[in-house]
């Protein structure tokens, strides 16, 4: 009879305290919940991303896109338009 209550004791110490009981696995939780945020975050800024390069694919070249990146690392303007300088 003791025998059992001391085998009964160690898991349920071990269920409760031990490497794999029911503390360490809400750590586990929390963790999962915290990095599923943070691949959230990490997947929607690839989405834009990936948005923006589209626009730049050789096969589907937005104008727009072209112009304004074409204006912006040539510093060039069309004879006739008004620049507006921002100061950063």
């Amino acid at each position: 009879m003791a025998a059992c209550f001391t085998l009964l004791g160690y898991f349920a110490w071990h269920a409760f305290k031990g490497p794999r009981g029911f503390d360490h696995h809400e750590q586990l939780l929390a963790r999962a919940a915290k990095l599923d945020e943070t691949l959230a975050g990490v997947v929607a800024n690839r989405s834009k991303l990936e948005a923006r390069v589209s626009l730049m694919r050789p096969e589907s070249v937005d104008p727009d896109m072209l112009d304004e990146l074409a204006r912006k690392t040539l510093d060039s303007a069309k004879p006739g338009e008004m620049v507006v300088m921002k100061r950063d």
